[in-house]
């Protein structure tokens, strides 16, 4: 199934869903994850991989981590090859002063931001969306 590519659609149809819980970036420069730990996302850097856990996981293993995120999903479903969307919520979300790490997924994107932000940046995004229609 092909997903959306039409940027007024996305944005009308971006539907932000807060997910429960507190996410952490952690490193592993031995790339092995460690018992217990369910990756939400991987990347592997030169580094090290880099993973996306729950924050209790990481604290469980014993993983470092600096940065505690809450985890923000657009449910409408972008189509990798889209245009324009990552930029438009970037760019909202940097005006008001809100970090942002993007993961695209095969169906949606996911925003990290700050657990702190996280009430705010759902304002915003629905703003967003409100504004495109």
């Amino acid at each position: 199934m092909a997903g959306e590519t039409a940027l007024a659609t996305l944005l009308r149809s971006m539907s932000p869903q807060l997910n429960d819980g507190d996410y952490v970036f952690c490193t592993l420069p031995d790339n092995r994850i460690p018992p217990g730990c369910e990756a939400i996302g991987s990347f592997r850097e030169q580094e090290g991989l880099t993973l996306i856990v729950e924050r209790q996981q990481a604290e469980d293993a014993g993983l470092s981590f600096d940065y505690v995120a809450a985890w923000i999903t657009l449910n409408v479903h972008s189509a990798l090859e889209a245009v324009g969307l990552t930029a438009a919520f970037a760019s909202a979300l940097g005006k008001a002063g809100i970090s942002c790490n993007v993961i695209a997924g095969f169906y949606h994107d996911h925003l990290f931001v700050g657990r702190a932000d996280a009430e705010r940046a759902m304002g915003v995004l629905r703003q967003l969306a409100a504004d495109a229609e």
